[in-house]
């Protein structure tokens, strides 16, 4: 499944593993602020057209404004205080400086979460919180083992979170041991915490959930878990020392809820330590290759299973036959596991499943069948097997389906009328070369649509008619490369549109801009490999709430784009070309 499909597959991956400093968010500064910004934490309340702000919020604000001003919050009602440090928080306006003024303001969180310039000397104030500190999230900051020392007289601490902080160690966990009323604890990619550093955990009895997430050096560290009966959740993904001598030392955490232990070298062996856990609801082993269908046994003990990912681990048809008894499961992932169409027959009984990703599997039409009785399914992942046309009419009675990917499988035209029924859909990814203008028409009664990705589909003018009734849809990609302005026409009443990308359309010109001039909600448009030229950047002024644009191999260059932020677009944080 080559063209454009497998490209975009490609490039998804390799951004994936290639990331920044968090996995939120790729490298470019203004994309890292544009992936945060849509959901940063703070006081403000998204308000409708002509609503007045309230008079508090409109203090807050003032107040940020002229933060130099005042040198002391303390006596202040401690929930004013708090808004006041969310507010210049998500006003970026918070320094070393003005955080003076927050001195014994018995705050009790403090959210600084990838907030530049946070380091050590930072910890003096906010120590000064004390027993009214319950929480405090210090991702991706300068905090080294010495500012740690400064939490020892928070004792109330429930909350801590030191995801990318790589300069702590062994020895900052050890100024740690005292916070016994610790709940959640974060530590994801640090390469200095060992397993000698984690028997600080045996005595934070009350944790609920641990997140040692890339934390290469831990082997051997979970033995120092078996006292904390009342943990719930443990993410140890991508920590590929962990074995199964790792895993006999969660046998006994039975109010485990949540496990996730992806790419690590544990075995079937190591699966088999988890049959008294029944609590748990989710178990995520993507990526484990040591593991094969024999682990299924141990899992049919785990009946209280709402997820469960076995993507990327080394499944086989044989050592199946346990797979049905897992009648409570909720929800199963099983994504580029080697597993053949007989398999399926083994979900049959899986009747409250409500989420089933078979994401890569080697499954075609016949498997399908099995599926019919599924009727709780709400999410079906399809994409990369080899499902076409004729196993679709196998899903036609499953109508509470929401989701379902079928991005590059063979299903064509004739395939989709099978999905005509199903009008509780709301995202459907058809990026499939095999799906063209024909095939769109079973779309028409489909109006709950919010989410429509023809990326790779050979969509031309003539396509775009059965879309225009569409008009729920906030996310529309159409990058076959047979679309021009005419077709364009019947996109651009699609008012709830957020995100649109008609890229790879190089017969697009300057009327694409003027004609979705009017789509003033959109936040994402890509029309880049098309003859958009500076000249038509005028008609994108309208589009205020316009945070990505991305116009690359265009006749357009970064110093227009610019000048167009600056006087019309002042939301605009991510650009191509920059």
């Amino acid at each position: 499944m080559g063209g454009a499909c497998s490209r975009k597959r490609d490039q998804q991956d390799e951004e994936i593993l290639n990331r920044g400093v968090s996995g939120k968010y790729c490298k470019s500064s203004s994309s890292k602020w544009l992936a945060t910004s849509f959901t940063r934490p703070g006081f403000v309340v998204q308000r409708k057209n002509g609503e007045c702000p309230t008079l508090m919020e409109l203090c807050l604000r003032k107040i940020g404004e002229d933060i130099d001003r005042y040198s002391k919050f303390s006596d202040l009602p401690r929930d004013i205080s708090q808004q006041i440090f969310d507010e210049l928080v998500y006003s970026q306006r918070l320094t070393l400086k003005s955080l003076e003024a927050f001195r014994d303001c018995a705050i009790q969180d403090l959210y600084l979460g990838e907030y530049p310039g946070v380091n050590d000397d930072w910890m003096d104030v906010i120590s000064s919180q004390s027993t009214s500190l319950l929480s405090v999230d210090f991702s991706e900051s300068d905090i080294t083992d010495s500012g740690l020392a400064y939490l020892k007289g928070c004792k109330n601490l429930e909350s801590l979170n030191f995801n990318f902080c790589d300069q702590i160690s062994d020895h900052g966990l050890e100024l740690l041991s005292g916070l016994s009323n610790l709940t959640s604890l974060s530590f994801r990619r640090n390469a200095a915490i060992t397993a000698q550093g984690m028997r600080v955990f045996s005595r934070l009895v009350n944790l609920k959930k641990l997140d040692l997430e890339k934390c290469p050096g831990i082997r051997g560290g979970l033995v120092h878990l078996r006292g904390l009966t009342k943990l719930e959740s443990l993410n140890i993904k991508w920590c590929n020392c962990i074995t199964d001598a790792d895993m006999e030392s969660l046998s006994g955490l039975t109010n485990l809820k949540s496990l996730q232990i992806c790419c690590s070298r544990v075995t079937d062996l190591g699966i088999s330590y988890l049959k008294g856990l029944s609590k748990l609801s989710l178990l995520n082993l993507e990526g484990c290759r040591l593991i094969s269908a024999a682990c299924l046994e141990s899992l049919s003990d785990l009946t209280g299973l709402m997820f469960l990912n076995l993507n990327r681990c080394n499944f086989s048809d044989s050592g199946c036959e346990k797979f049905a008894e897992l009648i409570n499961l909720k929800i199963l992932n099983l994504g580029l596991n080697n597993i053949t169409n007989s398999c399926l027959v083994h979900l049959k009984g899986l009747t409250k499943l409500e989420s089933l990703n078979l994401d890569s599997c080697r499954i075609g039409d016949a498997g399908l069948v099995h599926l019919s009785g599924l009727v709780r399914l709400k999410c079906l992942e399809l994409s990369d097997t080899e499902v076409g046309s004729n196993g679709l009419r196998h899903l036609s009675g499953l109508t509470n389906l929401e989701n379902i990917n079928l991005s590059f499988t063979v299903v064509a035209d004739n395939g989709l009328r099978k999905l005509s029924g199903l009008t509780s859909l709301r995202s459907l990814n058809l990026d499939a070369r095999h799906v063209t203008d024909a095939g769109l028409s079973a779309l028409t009664s489909l109006t709950g649509l919010t989410h429509l990705d023809l990326f790779g589909a050979r969509i031309t003018d003539s396509g775009t008619i059965h879309i225009r009734n569409l008009k729920k849809l906030e996310s529309l990609e159409i990058c076959g490369g047979g679309l021009t302005d005419a077709g364009v026409k019947n996109i651009k009443d699609l008012t709830s549109l957020m995100f649109l990308n008609l890229s790879q359309n190089s017969n697009l010109t300057d009327k694409t801009l003027e004609l979705i001039s009017g789509l003033k909600g959109l936040m994402s448009l890509n029309v880049s490999n098309s003859r958009i030229t500076s000249s038509g950047l005028r008609h994108l002024k309208p589009l205020k709430k316009l945070r990505s644009l991305t116009l690359e191999s265009c006749k357009v260059t970064a110093f227009d784009i610019r000048k167009l932020q600056s006087t019309d677009l002042p939301n605009l944080v991510n650009f191509r070309p920059e």
